[in-house]
């Protein structure tokens, strides 16, 4: 079914790419366009995940220089029963998440250094928990080629003024099929990722937290992150907005979480969805826990995830492993998830 719905989106995708293209250029512009469509869909499932990867200048990590962070993923995994996915760490203040990569056997999960610092263990084990059930579901690949398309269709609008200018390019809407493409597609390739990324969403919500077995594990964690992105922007996902989708909570600054056209689902509701499946499992110690969050200090008084003081104890000796980015563990020392 997954791959049924991939093939149709993909469909949908270059469709809409050559009504830009018709747009802009009239049946040579819709050629053009059609081209352009069928190098980008090959383009999107051998190497998207690099670039999105590579897009948020995120960076392999192993065992030996984030031992803790990758523990829990590799723990989560084989909870799961899915292979081992690479493991990426973004160096960014902002709380957040996502999955990519064309299928499990290719997957990737990278997690911010604001997410490791914030969140207690068990929020982190929760989040990768959904981001391994997109990966699961088979939903990465799906969403990154939807950034990969949504990014060409939206760069393609801003350059239809100057692609579309020429009398002689065969346009028989003229000035009006131009300033359609600038606006409408834009817009028709944000419904796409509104419809793409908000049903997948609960899914995930529902599986990750099967996963790691406690619902308000993760309930807890989408309440410190959407408050996060609220107050702390992600440069990387600012300048590229076309990914915001990909994200476990929309990563763009000062954007409503329940707008009518955001790519992510309330994060009230998402929250809510969860706590009726704590009720469901009978999840009485998650219950006890969500009553004391969400924490109503201010986090950046709050404890970090593994204990008072986020930042770890050196290490003593130095790790024969791949070389740490920033010259400290994000991760902190060893916690129940280890």
């Amino acid at each position: 079914m997954n791959t049924l719905r991939t093939a149709m989106l993909l469909a949908a995708m270059t469709a809409l790419f050559m009504g830009v293209g018709f747009l802009i250029g009239g049946s040579g512009g819709m050629m053009i366009a059609l081209l352009i469509a069928a190098g980008t869909n090959l383009f999107s499932y051998w190497n998207a995940d690099k670039m999105v990867l590579s897009m948020n200048h995120a960076v392999e990590v192993d065992e030996k220089n984030a031992p803790e962070y990758y523990a829990i993923v590799q723990a989560l995994a084989k909870q799961a029963g899915l292979p081992m996915p690479r493991t990426y760490l973004i160096d960014s203040p902002q709380p957040n998440a996502f999955a990519t990569g064309r299928n499990p056997q290719n997957a990737a999960v990278a997690a911010s250094t604001g997410l490791l610092q914030r969140l207690t263990h068990e929020e982190v084990a929760a989040v990768m928990a959904h981001e391994l059930a997109h990966v699961q579901h088979r939903d990465t690949l799906t969403m990154t080629i939807v950034a990969t398309f949504a990014g060409a269709i939206s760069m393609l609008g801003n350059f239809a003024f100057f692609l579309g200018g020429n009398r002689d390019n065969n346009n028989p809407f003229g000035f009006v099929g131009v300033l359609a493409a600038m606006i409408v597609a834009p817009f028709a390739a944000m419904i796409v990722q509104m419809a793409v990324s908000r049903t997948r969403e609960y899914e995930a919500d529902r599986r990750g937290a099967e996963i790691c077995g406690h619902p308000l594990w993760l309930a807890s964690a989408l309440d410190k992150i959407a408050r996060g992105a609220e107050r702390i922007p992600n440069s990387d996902a600012e300048r590229n907005p076309a990914m915001a989708h990909l994200f476990i909570i929309n990563p763009l600054h000062g954007e409503r979480m329940d707008s009518l056209f955001s790519t992510h689902p309330s994060t009230e509701n998402r929250i809510a969805a969860l706590q009726a499946m704590a009720r469901e499992m009978g999840d009485g110690a998650s219950q006890a826990t969500q009553r004391q969050a969400p924490a109503q200090a201010d986090e950046q008084q709050q404890a970090g995830p593994w204990g008072k003081r986020a930042t770890p104890e050196p290490a003593t000796e130095p790790s024969p492993g791949k070389p740490n980015p920033w010259g400290r563990n994000p991760t902190g020392p060893k916690g129940r998830w280890s």
